[in-house]
């Protein structure tokens, strides 16, 4: 019985703890803003680019954040509309992407790298209970129960480690102004890769840069 509620507080407190974390997985380790961002142009139109080897993510990463800057009231563009699946660009072809899109400034995402982390939460084993047991004729009367404690009370003695693997991706994202060619804000980024599908990550993601960007008074 002890076991079972130990087990189920156990449950509760992860179920709680997950439940928490799980509202965005997709968290911001740095950022940076540019001391002449106040005195840059103004984000006018916005080309967004998602330097993905996957052309779906890709394409679904782009169209996500254009949905997003356009509700927050900024004009922008995906890069493929303009462009194939290239692996890589010269400054003459960004430059002539970006006059093809109208573009003022230019928000590109990419990966940075990939971690696992591992966690690992010991067991744990504890003594057998002392005495004999109880019996019908014992006269240590009824606090000394019989064979159905000594089986229940087994269970929490022991309990097994428990190992958890998290895999981590890491995002860098930057705005250029176009003009000047220059970075004007940059953000490093931590999305956990095992949490919810690729459109969940996808949309976390992008709720927190369009978010921060805000908040840096970029847009």
């Amino acid at each position: 019985m002890f076991a079972r509620i130990v087990a189920s507080l156990v449950a509760v407190i992860a179920a709680v703890s997950a439940a928490g974390c799980a509202s965005n997985p997709t968290s911001i380790n740095a950022q940076w803003v540019s001391p002449s961002a106040a005195n840059a142009a103004e984000v006018q139109k916005v080309l967004v680019i998602a330097a993905l080897r996957d052309s779906t993510q890709r394409r679904l990463l782009e169209d996500r954040m254009v949905e997003a800057l356009g509700a927050a009231g900024v004009m922008a563009a995906q890069s493929h509309q303009f462009l194939g699946d290239a692996a890589e660009l010269s400054e003459d072809q960004l430059r002539k992407l970006v006059a093809d899109a109208g573009a003022s400034h230019v928000l590109i995402s990419s990966i940075s790298g990939m971690t696992t982390d591992v966690r690992v939460t010991p067991g744990m084993v504890t003594g057998p209970g002392w005495g004999p047991g109880w019996s019908r004729t014992s006269p240590m009367g009824p606090g000394w129960r019989g064979m159905s404690s000594y089986y229940n009370s087994a269970w929490a003695r022991s309990t097994p480690p428990e190992v958890r693997t998290t895999q981590n991706l890491h995002g860098d994202t930057r705005l250029f102004d176009v003009a000047s060619s220059e970075v004007v804000w940059s953000t490093a980024t931590t999305t956990v890769i095992s949490r919810g599908n690729a459109t969940t990550q996808i949309d976390g993601f992008v709720r927190l840069i369009v978010d921060t960007l805000k908040q840096d008074s970029l847009i």
